[in-house]
């Protein structure tokens, strides 16, 4: 990808070339939500810790690889945010600030919407890939983590087993995995680089690995260790796409 080559040609140059920026677009995974809690007035809040996220993570190692190379990483992750919602803000967002890369990732929150949204996803992230592109971002697509797939005995209030069901209907339903198939044809269609993290927890499941324990709030978010997985699987797919 043209990233590393970025990367490598400002390692050799580091005053001659320019600073390299990464983005981000997704949801509250990518804006570093963890876990969630009832507060005294029944509304539930989530704990931001995005000092922990996947793209500071993925800063690190690339801290390690191009010691020399200072990163700019853009989180343009907005929490319950979708791929249609995220096509309306992607200008002023991502492309305003010209980063080099975009990652991409949806699909938690699309996939409530069912069936009845699965064209909208493609269609909006179809233009969004295109957006990016013609404004100069490579872009990468990500698939996101696997969701919980029990309602967790870690979850003592009621309002948030509620929302824990709801979501462990999308995943063991397949709705997220529909939804992630359309993703990745049209990712075929567009050549657009795929960093299929959701295929590895997918194996980890596979393993017996129990994956709603590797969530921080036991319904959609990764734990602040596994975040490291799509860090390293990035690099990854920077080094091989």
């Amino acid at each position: 990808m043209r990233i590393i080559d970025k990367l490598a040609a400002r390692a050799r140059d580091n005053q001659g070339e320019p600073t390299v920026t990464i983005a981000f677009l997704g949801d509250s995974v990518t804006q570093g939500c963890f876990e969630v809690y009832l507060k005294n007035d029944g509304n539930i809040e989530t704990i931001y810790d995005p000092r922990h996220a996947y793209h500071r993570q993925l800063q690190d190692i690339l801290a390690v690889l191009y010691p020399s190379v200072p990163v700019n990483i853009i989180n343009a992750g907005i929490s319950g945010d979708s791929a249609v919602s995220a096509c309306k803000r992607v200008q002023r967002d991502v492309i305003a600030r010209q980063p080099d890369l975009t990652v991409v990732c949806f699909g938690l929150n699309d996939c409530g919407h069912g069936e009845a949204g699965l064209s909208a996803y493609v269609d909006s992230l179809a233009k969004i890939f295109r957006d990016l592109r013609a404004a100069g971002s490579e872009v990468v697509f990500m698939t996101p983590n696997m969701m919980a797939t029990e309602v967790s005995c870690h979850l003592p209030h009621n309002a948030v087993r509620d929302i824990a069901a709801s979501i462990v209907h999308s995943q063991v339903s397949g709705m997220l995995d529909r939804y992630l198939n359309a993703a990745r044809e049209l990712c075929q269609q567009e050549q657009v680089p795929i960093c299929d993290c959701y295929q590895k927890w997918q194996r980890m499941q596979e393993g017996g690995v129990n994956i709603t324990e590797l969530l921080s709030n036991y319904i959609n978010h990764p734990t602040r260790e596994m975040n490291w997985l799509f860090a390293y699987s990035l690099v990854e797919t920077f080094f091989t796409a």
